[in-house]
């Protein structure tokens, strides 16, 4: 196998292109391709797969990481439903009342339909204007 200059590992829009114009190559051939291998001292060369395939999903875009939390603690993210707890009562939880931006005292009229339960903000003003927040159950 003759060998291949080193190149610069390919990136975004210009890794997408040459990945479609190899589509029929293997993954590794694509991946050598794109400039993503090294040479080891012995004169060999390897092929950097994971390099090459986090460079993919970047270029296409793709969040795999989890954006961390406004105070840099993990945690569990907001999954907006709910389920009636063992005493009956129903928990909003603080995932929503912080991306809300609510505050301790912050009041709602409760609307109960056939099928959901809406919250409307009261506003200390008593204006019209308020935004309508529905929860369905």
């Amino acid at each position: 196998m003759p060998k291949l200059k080193k190149i610069e590992p390919l990136l975004g829009d210009e890794l997408l292109k040459k990945v479609k114009e190899l589509e029929s190559e293997s993954k590794e051939d694509k991946a050598k391709k794109c400039g993503y291998y090294t040479i080891t001292k012995n004169g060999i060369e390897r092929v950097n797969m994971m390099k090459f395939l986090n460079a993919l999903i970047d270029a296409e875009g793709i969040q795999l990481d989890s954006t961390p939390s406004a105070n840099g603690r993990g945690g569990r993210s907001a999954s907006y439903r709910i389920s009636v707890q063992s005493n009956g009562n129903l928990l909003i939880g603080s995932a929503y009342t912080k991306q809300m931006n609510l505050k301790p005292g912050d009041e709602f009229l409760i609307t109960l339909g056939k099928k959901h339960i809406r919250l409307r903000q009261v506003d200390p003003e008593d204006r019209e204007g308020d935004e309508a927040i529905e929860v369905t159950a």
